[in-house]
């Protein structure tokens, strides 16, 4: 395959198990989805279903007990800890439903220490955090530390966190899960804008089906299966035809 025109993100034949006592539980049950250059994909299913698994494993924080994972055509399942390291920090960006911010630095310090680590110039970084920060609403908040910030505004800094090292694809779970529902709106309006202004792929969970219908698909994870909803209502207009 051509890696220039390859999917962002594959996963093929992806299979989960974790091992409770003498018995198996089987997660993942052969998972395949390709999210494309610029896609925004909506994770929806029931509590317990595996989004979050299936998100560890998109962002190579776990292995699958079988499949595989390709990023940008590069296949994953050989790669070293070391490589995998690389590949999270060069192409994949979090967001989850807790911020788990640093509450020792402010917001700027907070979206500069990814970009430090990835070895970019202290001035650079601080520029790029002010500009994603100015982005999501914080102009004002950029020396404010994360207890000293509202929820949402906590959230905002770790979504601008996610993006400092512009990703090739953000993983979230959940962003908004733990806001109120006017601020989750705003939030998440926000996250959409700067997704989509970047270009970048992104496969968010979400429990909210409001949420869920402004991405670009919808796929829905259940009893171990992925359900693409898109093919789904296809399906049923054929048959209703």
């Amino acid at each position: 395959m051509n890696k220039q025109n390859a999917p962002t993100i594959e996963l093929k034949n992806v299979y989960r198990s974790f091992k409770q006592g003498n018995q198996t539980l089987e997660v993942l049950k052969g998972i395949n989805l390709d999210i494309e250059k610029g896609e925004i994909i909506a994770l929806i299913g029931p509590s317990g279903a595996g989004k979050s698994t299936l998100l560890q494993i998109a962002g190579l924080l776990e292995k699958p007990t079988k499949g595989e994972i390709y990023i940008e055509g590069q296949k994953c399942s050989k790669l070293n800890d070391t490589m995998r390291t690389m590949l999270r920090r060069d192409y994949l960006g979090f967001v989850y439903q807790y911020h788990n911010l640093l509450p020792d630095f402010n917001a700027t310090e907070n979206v500069m220490m990814p970009q430090l680590i990835a070895g970019i110039k202290p001035k650079i970084a601080r520029e790029k955090s002010e500009w994603l920060l100015s982005k999501l609403g914080l102009s004002k908040r950029f020396k404010h530390r994360p207890a000293e910030l509202s929820g949402g505004e906590q959230q905002r800094v770790a979504i601008a966190r996610a993006l400092a090292n512009t990703p090739k694809l953000l993983l979230a779970d959940e962003p908004t899960g733990n806001l109120d529902p006017k601020t989750s709106e705003t939030v998440f309006s926000e996250l959409l804008s700067i997704v989509k202004e970047t270009g970048l792929s992104a496969l968010i969970a979400t429990h909210n089906h409001d949420l869920a219908n402004q991405m670009d698909r919808k796929v829905e994870l259940e009893d171990g299966k992925l359900l693409d909803l898109r093919a789904s209502l296809s399906i049923s207009k054929e048959n209703f035809y």
